[in-house]
């Protein structure tokens, strides 16, 4: 090949240099830019709710005249009772056998056929998982593979819940063959996503649910998102809370969880790809508590939050559910498999949950979780623009009091002193403190209420109080809880139910800044005239 040689001109030499010069000065921005939207790459959310592989009556999947129905998640693959390491639906068929009783190979080449895809869901609440009673690994390895390539699927889904989730050493076996699995697939340029659901109460996760994320993800696992079962929150519900609120609250608190847990795997990534981790599946109308009814108004409110948080996955415990009871249907309190209890008139849950979840569930294994850049601005706290007091290690807080972290509002839930706030702890009563939001642009430090001067006598240990006499002390107003002489207020933090001093509130300590307020305005006031 031959080539032409042009020369530059003077003017085009310095056009050059100063483009050169712009594109230096802009280069670590835009690089910092592109890496931060390379890092994690989210793909469309997407729905896919339950089916029931062996309820009766069966339902058909395949003839969903919805696109809320075309794609499933079928379940659950669970181990044969007379042979550990053999999958089976529901230990009712083998694969071999649903092929033929079922025609179930059939009807998800059909769904296939019509552009729908299915996920296999392993576990469940009512027989064992694979992991549960397969001890070999490759036996393990060997059988979760042979469900994958037998349905064609890239996403697979955990529901791990009961004994055999509270089987930390099957839940270790688990997670070392998905790893291998997962790998191999991968090496050989296949995808493959891995969900984990699991149950959750409006605190989060239980401790065996986050014991089998972190397992998960010291055995190196990629995974795809935690989905919980935002359903039967029993005595975590607080009076007059409605399942779609409930179902918010958990996800909430799970979303903390999940922060704390990949940051303890060694993984930093931004508030939003942590979003992008989490699924819901409610139990669509009447739930097995039978004060707890998932409605369509809950499904709304649920799928609003889950829009504007972007919420990877949405799904819902079933579709075979999707459905009014009929009139023979006696007691809707009674759960069927077969309706969801509550009047749906013309409306599905599944149209309503997967109102703005259009992605497809197979192109979330073509994602890979990396560690994600963190810009230390965001942690940088300016006394000028926060709401409420930069938190001090030395400093004691009310219940009630608010501070500012790490550009993040925190409340404190009792009198607490020397508590991180954002420690990252797993369990909300680990804690004195509630996250409440970031720290808003544009805002400006608020009005602290405090104690006037003189309102109450600092503490003397050589003075007797009787009960609800009020003292100062370091600063923190404590009020006695009966008679004492000699007790400081300071061991309130070590012994508080032994103490015989207890710290007021910030309500009650704004009530009486309050109340000098208006005796101070009433004193200042003029006298009247009339007579």
């Amino acid at each position: 090949m031959s080539s032409a040689t042009r020369r530059l001109s003077f003017w085009r030499l310095v056009i050059a240099a100063i483009v050169a010069v712009a594109v230096a000065a802009g280069g670590l921005f835009a690089y910092q830019a592109w890496a931060s939207n390379q890092a994690a790459p989210a793909p469309d959310p997407w729905f896919a709710a339950y089916v029931d592989v062996t309820a009766t009556p069966s339902y058909e999947f395949e003839s969903a005249t919805s696109d809320s129905g075309k794609e499933v998640m079928l379940s659950f693959i669970v181990a044969a009772t007379d042979d550990a390491c053999t999958p089976t639906w529901g230990t009712a068929y083998t694969m071999d056998e649903a092929a033929v009783s079922l025609d179930l190979d059939r009807r998800i080449a059909r769904l296939q056929q019509q552009g729908g895809d299915v996920g296999v869901s392993f576990g469940g609440l009512l027989n064992d998982e694979i992991a549960t009673s397969c001890t070999d690994h490759d036996s393990l390895v060997e059988a979760y593979s042979s469900v994958i390539d037998r349905y064609a699927s890239t996403t697979i889904d955990l529901d791990i819940e009961g004994e055999n989730l509270s089987d930390t050493a099957a839940g270790e076996r688990r997670a070392a063959a998905i790893a291998d699995l997962q790998q191999s697939r991968r090496s050989a340029g296949e995808d493959l996503a891995v969900w984990l659901t699991l149950p959750a109460a409006t605190f989060g996760l239980t401790e065996d649910g986050t014991t089998a994320v972190a397992q998960m993800l010291d055995a190196g696992v990629d995974v795809s998102g935690v989905n919980i079962m935002t359903m039967n929150f029993g005595q975590s519900l607080t009076d007059g809370e409605t399942s779609g609120d409930a179902a918010i609250r958990a996800l909430q608190e799970t979303h903390r969880q999940l922060g704390i847990l990949y940051d303890q795997a060694g993984i930093e990534l931004t508030e939003a790809t942590l979003w992008t981790k989490l699924g819901a599946t409610p139990m669509i109308g009447q739930n097995d508590i039978e004060e707890e009814v998932f409605t369509m108004k809950d499904a709304t409110t649920l799928n609003e939050f889950a829009t504007e948080q972007g919420i990877r996955r949405m799904s819902m415990w079933s579709l075979n559910r999707d459905t009014t009871c009929g009139p023979n249907y006696a007691d809707v309190t009674r759960v069927s498999d077969a309706c969801s209890g509550v009047d749906q008139g013309d409306l599905f849950f599944a149209d309503l949950l997967a109102e703005n979840f259009d992605g497809h569930l197979a192109n979330s294994a073509k994602t890979i979780t990396t560690e994600e850049p963190s810009d230390p601005s965001d942690f940088v706290d300016d006394p000028a623009t926060s709401p409420y007091p930069i938190w001090q290690e030395d400093a004691s807080y009310l219940a009630g009091a608010k501070v500012v972290l790490h550009r993040n509002v925190y409340q404190a839930k009792w009198w607490t002193r020397g508590d991180l706030p954002d420690n990252p702890v797993l369990n909300s009563w680990e804690t004195p403190w509630t996250l409440v939001g970031p720290v808003l642009e544009g805002e400006t430090p608020v009005e602290v209420p405090t104690v006037p001067e003189g309102t109450y006598p600092n503490w003397d240990g050589a003075s007797t109080y009787e009960e609800e006499d009020r003292v100062l002390f370091d600063g923190v107003p404590y009020e006695a809880k009966w008679w004492t002489q000699g007790d400081s207020p300071a061991a309130f933090s070590s012994d508080p139910d032994g103490s015989p001093w207890s710290p007021l509130t910030t309500e009650e300590v704004t009530a009486i800044a309050d109340s000098s307020t208006t005796d101070e305005s009433t004193a200042l006031a003029p006298a009247s005239t009339e007579r």
